[in-house]
């Protein structure tokens, strides 16, 4: 089992940055790779970002490219997310998971989720 707890959302404008944190336990965080999705009210669950096991390849979606940014500290067994620019249509509640498997930008594909944190961002 892994156990993941998100934090860092809050209210913030259009334009400032904010960085989410997912702080796991349980399994061996080193070993599993760790995706960031986002889901807004009547809305499907939406894939943001994937890093590997050792936090040497990252993946975005389209909507965030050269926006968000994410990296892993094991030792700290954390995953962060970096949202700089933020728009007011990023405004969802945030969730990071863990699959033991390869990156994978589909949310069926991971087994551990964290509780999500909202994020708002006014205009």
């Amino acid at each position: 089992q892994v156990q993941l707890v998100e934090s860092g959302g809050g209210l913030v404008q259009a334009g400032d940055s904010l960085t989410l944190s997912c702080v796991a336990s349980g399994r061996a965080f080193s070993i599993v790779t760790m995706g960031w999705f986002r889901q807004s009210p009547g809305k499907e669950r939406e894939f943001v970002g994937t890093v590997d096991s050792d936090g040497g390849a990252v993946n975005y979606a389209d909507s965030v490219e050269g926006r968000f940014t994410i990296f892993r500290d094991n030792a700290k067994k954390t995953v962060y997310l970096h949202m700089s620019s933020l728009k007011p249509e990023d405004t969802a509640v945030y969730y990071c998971a863990a699959r033991p498997y390869v990156p994978s930008e589909d949310p069926d594909e991971y087994n551990y989720w964290g509780q999500g944190t909202q994020v708002t961002v006014s205009s």
